[in-house]
Parts: structure tokens; C-alpha cells; sequence
């Protein structure tokens, strides 16, 4: 990386708003050949917009355009479009998937870049009529994939690939085009093991070393510093702080992104023993449960949860902590026995799980827990009016029911003020928020269900330091308030233990052991890495 040389990307003066709500102001960007900007900020900052704008996302200009120019090696550079940024060698991994789900990795790194061939039919008609490629198409997925320098098997379909290997395929994606020069990566290790993150890291570094500038944006702060040469925080739309990454800490970015110190939470317990759990009443008990879920391995679980504990479950990515609430909430099949508050719940039947008063927060928020094209108002408001008739009035006498708009239009501002929710009002699409406001919603709309127990699943993944203590702060609230029983599911040891009572180490699709959330964090980590073979 050689900073004596004109920038290779310049951003300046930028400036966006949404809907009338300024998101960006005066932002100033610069980037050099080889070099890894950290690019750090609360859920809402601008991160993501800033990077659509680079990356000539046709939402941006849908929705007013911008202004301020980018410039690239000193020209001016205009993108109508994503394949406009493609060609001048600017490529972008987002937050969520954009994969193929019936095709191969290779066929997803290669989409609409196919090596062709010709053949007697296409000589005579056009090109339109050439075959694949499949060898030369094998060759240029392999080398792609050795450029990342993270083996992946380029023959597996999508829907059969665990989370992190799509990951993984995406990023391959991008650095099989060849004129590649800056790579935009939007929180790529948030669905990814310790070890793959590692790897992820070390790709990085070796695509810095190539040449490739890397704009890396994550809220694992501790891997800004580790990979990064220089460190850009933004919040409410500004750049607040722009510094080497050796001069900073994981202390003074946050307190940066947050314009606060933020405390370290303390157990929500305190120093209970597991066992004082186990004398309690049990509200839900978990017996031979297995579940069929990709990527996951449940084969056999049998877990007692304790009438108003949280309760969290954690273990290494693929070894069944996913499964369990997917599988009980009929989201995937699966087959054992569940018995709530002395009934049984039939399995494959989400319904019936919902009819007694069970909720679930699913860790896919986009595919499963929203509607994007709706307002906020109708997210958080129709779980609770279809299952529950809640927000209904009734017309002449009973014989009709109608939407009751002003009770709908209390609980979402209720939320909305609770929550912290950034947003325009009550009625701003879903699909217009920031991941992490999304992520609220999700939540607002199981505590509208007010459920008897609610299982969470990676309620913090790709949510930022400040808005996971505001989401872990409501959880408890929760609990403790309202008396609902909390099941969390989360990658995160140190949240699990910020927050629950008891936490359950799943391995191998079994629990393998349930400590207090007051053992060390040794204990709990030579628990997960003695017992995965």
C-alpha cells in the first residue's frame, strides 16, 4: 500500500436523504490501492447507504439520487447503475444473500460471466445456441475460490451449503472478476464460526497484498483492529472520528459510534447455581427431539425449561443450537416430543405452536420474520390481529370486525419509543430500515404477541454495540415485567452470559451440558471445543 500515490477511490461532500430524513451529511472518504478501511457505526449511522451510493444501487437513485462526487484514480466516475460500478472494478458483498438457491457455488460465481463454447448449431443460428463451458467454468470457480484462501466445494447447491460457505461463495463471486479493484464487504463474518471468521481475515490480508482495497465493515470490533489499516467511524450520518487502526481501541471506537461509554452488562441473575434451576416448575420439556434442518445437526435433544428463566444455548455454528427452536416451531421438520405447560405440542404444525402461546424470533429476519413491503404499523400489529384477533373492533353488532387503526398505530409507536426504532413513523416501510432497526421490529412484533415463552434466535447478529445492549436490555425486560420465559440462541458466549440464568451447550445435535451463566468463560469454552470431534 503506497499512500504517496493519488487515492484510488475519493468520495466528497455526500450527501443523501431518505424520505425526507437526512442520512448522510457532508461525507469525505478516501482510499488507497491495497488498503483495508474499517468502516464502523450504530445500525442507522449510514454505513450501508454510503456503500449503495459507491456501489450505484438503483435504490439511491430510485429515491432522489445524491450529492457530493466520487472520483476514481482522479476521474469523476457517475454509476447508473451496479453494473456500471462492476465495470470500473468496484465489487460488493452485501448483508443478505443474493445466491441462486438451486445452483452450484460454481454456477453462482460465475452467473452471467459463463464460459461458453461453440458448437455447429450456434455457427449456423448465433451464439445464443453455445453449451457451457462446465470444464473452463470448473478452472476459473477453483481459482477464485484458492484466491479467497478458503476451501469451499464448488460442486454443492446452495440450498445444501451451510450459512457460512455462502458466505464464502459470495465473496469468490466477486473476486473472480478480473478487474476487481476495490471490494466492499457488508458484515461478512456475522454467519460465520470463529474459524471461518479467522479465515475470513487472513483472505483479506492476502487480497490487501494483491492490491485489492478493501472497504470491511463489521460491528466485531476486535476484527477492525486486526485486519485493518485505518479506521472510519460514522454516526448520525457524519464521519466522527478517521484514524490509523494502531492509534485506536475497541474502547474508543465504540465510544466514538455511541458518543458514550458503554457499562459491560452484568448477569441478570447474579450468581445463581444451575441447580436452584432444576427445583423449579418446568414450563417446557424437550424429549428425542431431532430436526431436518440444512447446515444444522440435531439428533437427539432432551432440554427442561424452567418456568420464567431466560435460558440461553449456545455451541459452535453447525452443531444444532439453530435447529432447536426452528425444528419445535415447525419451520423445518422434525420429530421427538414437546410438552408446554403439561400439553403436548404437536410438531411440523407453527400454528398450533403460535395457538398456545409460544413465539420465535428467527435469526433469518428478512426471509422469515418480515414484511418488508409493509408498513411498520402492519409488521408489528398482524401476528397478533391473525392469531389472536387483537387490534380488531367489531361492526354491526359483532358480525364484522375491522382493523382497529388507532390501537394498531399506539403499540407500533409504543415500540417504536421503546425499542429505539430509527425510523420516519409508523408507517415507513420495513425494507427502508437499517438491519438492526429491522431486527427490533422483529421483536416488537412477538412482544405484541405477549407469548408465554419466546425462543430468540441470534437476536444481536449484524447489530451494533449500542443497539445490542438497547435489544438485550428489552429481553430482560421481558422476562422479568411480563413473566415470559426467554429462550435465547445466540454465537455470542459473552451476551448469553450478560443475560441468562443457565446456558445450554449443544454438540454434536445434544445438549452436552447446562452451567450457570456465572462459570467462566474457560469453562464454557473448553466445554465447546473438547466436545466437537
Amino acid at each position: 500500500m503506497d499512500n504517496a500515490k493519488a487515492p484510488l477511490l475519493e468520495m466528497k461532500n455526500i450527501k443523501k436523504d431518505f424520505f425526507g430524513n437526512q442520512v448522510l451529511s457532508d461525507i469525505n472518504l478516501t482510499l488507497h490501492e491495497g488498503e483495508v478501511i474499517g468502516l464502523a457505526g450504530e445500525n442507522g449511522a449510514g454505513k450501508s447507504t454510503l456503500m449503495k451510493i459507491l456501489f450505484g444501487a438503483d435504490v439511491i437513485r430510485e429515491t432522489g439520487g445524491f450529492s457530493g462526487e466520487i472520483l476514481l484514480d482522479g476521474q469523476k466516475a457517475e454509476f447508473s447503475s451496479p453494473f456500471d460500478a462492476i465495470a470500473a472494478g468496484i465489487g460488493m458483498v452485501h448483508q443478505e444473500f443474493s445466491l441462486i438457491p438451486g445452483f452450484t457455488a460454481t454456477e453462482n460465481i460465475l452467473l452471467n460471466r459463463e464460459s461458453k463454447k461453440h458448437n455447429v448449431i450456434s455457427e449456423i443460428f448465433s451464439d445464443r445456441m453455445d453449451t457451457l463451458d462446465r470444464k473452463e467454468m470448473d478452472e476459473r470457480a477453483a481459482q477464485a475460490i484458492e484466491k479467497m484462501g478458503v476451501h469451499i466445494d464448488r460442486n454443492m447447491v446452495m440450498n445444501d451449503m451451510p450459512v457460512g460457505h455462502k458466505q464464502f461463495t459470495e465473496i469468490a463471486r466477486e473476486l473472480s472478476k478480473e478487474q476487481l479493484k476495490i471490494l466492499i464487504l457488508d458484515e461478512p463474518t456475522a454467519v460465520l464460526t470463529e474459524k471461518e471468521a479467522e479465515a475470513l481475515l487472513d483472505s483479506i490480508r492476502g487480497m490487501s497484498k494483491k492490491g485489492i482495497a478493501v472497504i470491511f465493515i463489521t460491528h466485531r470490533l476486535h476484527e477492525i483492529l486486526s485486519v485493518c489499516n485505518r479506521v472510519v467511524v460514522m454516526r448520525d450520518g457524519y464521519v466522527v472520528e478517521n484514524t490509523e487502526a494502531k492509534d485506536t481501541s475497541e474502547a474508543m471506537i465504540t465510544k466514538a459510534m455511541v458518543g458514550r461509554s458503554l457499562e459491560k452488562n452484568e448477569n441478570a441473575q447474579g450468581e445463581s447455581d444451575a441447580s436452584d434451576w432444576e427445583k423449579k416448575k418446568t414450563i417446557l420439556s424437550i424429549r428425542r427431539l431431532w430436526v431436518d434442518m440444512p447446515g444444522e445437526t440435531v439428533r437427539d435433544v432432551n432440554l427442561d425449561v424452567k418456568e420464567g428463566e431466560i435460558l440461553g444455548i449456545g455451541g459452535l455454528a453447525g452443531q444444532g443450537k439453530l435447529g432447536i427452536p426452528n425444528g419445535i416451531m415447525g419451520l423445518y421438520q422434525a420429530g421427538g416430543e414437546v410438552v408446554f405447560q403439561g400439553e403436548q405440542i404437536p410438531l411440523n404444525s407453527p400454528r398450533k405452536c403460535l395457538d398456545a402461546s409460544l413465539a420465535f424470533v428467527s435469526e433469518d429476519r428478512r426471509g422469515v420474520g418480515l414484511l418488508l413491503d409493509e408498513s411498520l404499523e402492519w409488521n408489528i400489529s398482524f401476528p397478533a390481529m391473525q392469531i389472536q384477533n387483537k387490534f380488531l373492533k367489531p361492526l354491526l353488532g359483532g358480525l364484522i370486525k375491522w382493523r382497529d387503526e388507532a390501537a394498531i398505530k399506539e403499540v407500533t409507536d409504543r415500540y417504536i419509543e421503546e425499542l429505539q426504532i430509527k425510523c420516519t413513523g409508523s408507517r415507513q416501510k420495513a425494507k427502508e430500515l437499517s438491519g438492526g432497526n429491522q431486527q427490533k421490529v422483529c421483536l416488537a412484533k412477538v412482544f405484541a404477541l405477549e407469548p408465554k415463552l419466546l425462543f430468540v434466535s441470534e437476536p444481536t447478529r449484524g447489530i451494533d454495540v449500542g443497539a445490542k445492549a438497547l435489544v438485550l436490555e428489552a429481553l430482560k425486560r421481558f422476562n422479568k415485567e411480563r413473566g415470559v420465559t426467554v429462550v435465547m440462541i445466540s454465537s455470542e458466549l459473552e451476551e448469553l452470559r450478560s443475560i441468562c440464568d443457565r446456558i445450554a451447550i449443544v454438540s454434536g445435535g445434544r445438549i452436552a451440558e447446562i452451567l450457570p451463566a456465572s462459570a467462566s468463560s474457560e469453562a464454557f469454552g473448553t466445554l465447546m471445543i473438547s466436545l466437537v470431534r
